[in-house]
């Protein structure tokens, strides 16, 4: 047997990291990782290997694992995602926790996710609150169609709608929670040129301006459709909360924070409208 022909031989091969060999021969052969370790001298066939090799290519040229495997975790939960979309991250996890946080106990809240893109959001918060109306929104018919998918996998009660922010909601009013994850990369943030973002979709990142535009519209348009007291809350930049909350005071809110994330950065930025 040579080295060519079994997981143990192409791993000492292998420039990627243990773990993302393991993860793409799982996806190649259709196995869980206990699998791999336990059949690490199993002979391989040749139409196995260059499948493995075509996804390795695609790694080494740096094309996220999200998107290769066709999904990523999210809140406790797998979801499909394509380059239509962001690739869901933990810190926006945050976002999740806080909106459930003061979504109404008592009754059936009703919340919006605005640029919803895989739905992660705003499928969570209806899994988590199966009680509540949950709507969200993308410009993209590609985004939403992921969206959907997510959505009939995970048995979750969403109605999506397609349109630019609050023009998709027409005829909807009286929300208790807003939530958006929108673009808030500048336009000329050396971010864009590294890493993961290289390769998800632009519109989703940057509102090709300084990062705010997009924050300011959301924050604009919320009193129109929020219940008396309901509150809106939006991820951003790392540099942005002070900003934000500016928006929210201008915009009459009250009660307005920022909360962290694991990372101690001010990552979601919220407050209540009455």
């Amino acid at each position: 047997m040579t080295e060519a022909n079994h997981l143990r031989g192409l791993a000492g091969r292998s420039p990627l990291p243990r773990l993302e060999f393991q993860m793409l021969w799982q996806r190649v052969l259709g196995v869980s990782r206990v699998w791999l370790v336990a059949h690490d001298t199993d002979p391989l066939d040749s139409e196995h290997v260059a499948r493995f090799h075509d996804l390795e290519a695609r790694r080494l040229a740096g094309e996220p694992m999200a998107y290769i495997l066709g999904e990523r975790e999210f809140f406790g939960r797998m979801f499909l995602v394509s380059p239509a979309v962001l690739i869901p991250r933990p810190d926006t996890e945050l976002l999740v926790e806080i909106a459930l946080r003061h979504l109404p106990s008592d009754r059936a809240p009703k919340v919006v996710d605005l640029g919803t893109g895989s739905g992660a959001i705003a499928i969570s918060l209806a899994l988590e609150r199966p009680d509540a109306d949950v709507y969200a929104t993308d410009l993209s018919d590609e985004a939403l169609l992921v969206a959907q998918a997510n959505a009939g996998a995970l048995a979750a009660r969403v109605e999506f709608l397609r349109g630019n922010w609050y023009d998709a909601l027409l005829g909807h009013k009286d929300f208790d929670v807003i939530v958006s994850n929108p673009p808030y990369i500048a336009v000329n943030d050396h971010h864009l040129k590294q890493g993961d973002v290289r390769f998800e979709p632009a519109a989703a990142l940057t509102d090709g301006g300084d990062g705010l535009a997009d924050l300011a519209d959301i924050v604009r348009g919320a009193s129109a459709r929020l219940r008396p007291g309901g509150a809106l809350f939006m991820e951003h930049g790392w540099d942005q909360a002070a900003a934000v909350r500016g928006l929210l005071a201008s915009a009459g809110f009250s009660r307005i924070a920022s909360h962290q994330d694991l990372a101690g950065i001010e990552r979601v930025t919220g407050g209540f409208y009455n």
